[in-house]
């Protein structure tokens, strides 16, 4: 059985190592987690113990096939009480992940995948993410960034890289959302700025927006 704070550093090692071919150091994980170091290294020790993670000094934490099914769990779990909350309970998309943080650490199996049979085993969550199914499968979305789009290319709004509360609320008031239809119109050689076509209407966003959507083609 895991502590609550066993799984927080399984899934910030899992989400820190995802497109990384090399082992995540305990100053990347210690950053994530807003730690110490010398706590990270306590931590890292009582996962080996369990096989959930290697370590190798200067090549850093790497999860073992069973910690990363321990992982995906969780995500499973995070990403499916999302989900439950935007779609049974009327949450906004940015109210979830903090709530989502809480329900995470319910240990039923049975519960879950309760959950997961009554939601329709969905494969995305309000933000887009890809949720695990029961075997630690996961679907991948061929997807791209809109700053890595050619303008006049009519795309679709799949996700975002950045999930923060500020961000989201920033697209609401765009009224930008998940299957919003995004179209680059012009970008700005002096600033970078994007003129996107948003459905209907024009709107002028920042590189780092653009560089914070995921989108894809129609």
């Amino acid at each position: 059985m895991l502590t609550y704070s066993e799984e927080n550093y399984l899934k910030t090692i899992f989400h820190l190592s995802l497109g990384q071919s090399q082992g995540i150091s305990t100053n990347a994980i210690a950053a994530k987690i807003e730690t110490k170091a010398s706590s990270v290294t306590d931590m890292i020790k009582k996962l080996n113990d369990k096989e959930l993670i290697t370590y190798q000094k200067y090549q850093g934490v790497t999860l073992t096939p069973k910690g990363v099914m321990a992982a995906k769990m969780i995500v499973r779990k995070h990403r499916l009480w999302e989900v439950f909350l935007v779609e049974k309970l009327g949450f906004n998309w940015d109210e979830v992940h903090d709530v989502a943080e809480e329900l995470e650490h319910i240990k039923s199996e049975k519960l879950i995948n309760k959950l997961d049979s009554f939601l329709g085993y969905p494969t995305e969550d309000p933000h887009g993410d890809p949720i695990p199914n029961a075997k630690g499968e996961i679907k991948q979305i061929d997807k791209k960034l809109l700053s890595e789009i050619e303008p006049n290319k009519e795309v679709v709004c799949v996700g975002v890289k950045d999930s923060s509360t500020e961000f989201l609320q920033y697209l609401d008031k765009q009224k930008i959302s998940l299957g919003s239809k995004l179209e680059i119109v012009e970008i700005e050689p002096f600033d970078q700025s994007y003129v996107i076509k948003v459905d209907n209407h024009n709107i002028t966003i920042t590189k780092k927006i653009a560089s914070n959507l995921f989108v894809k083609k129609q």
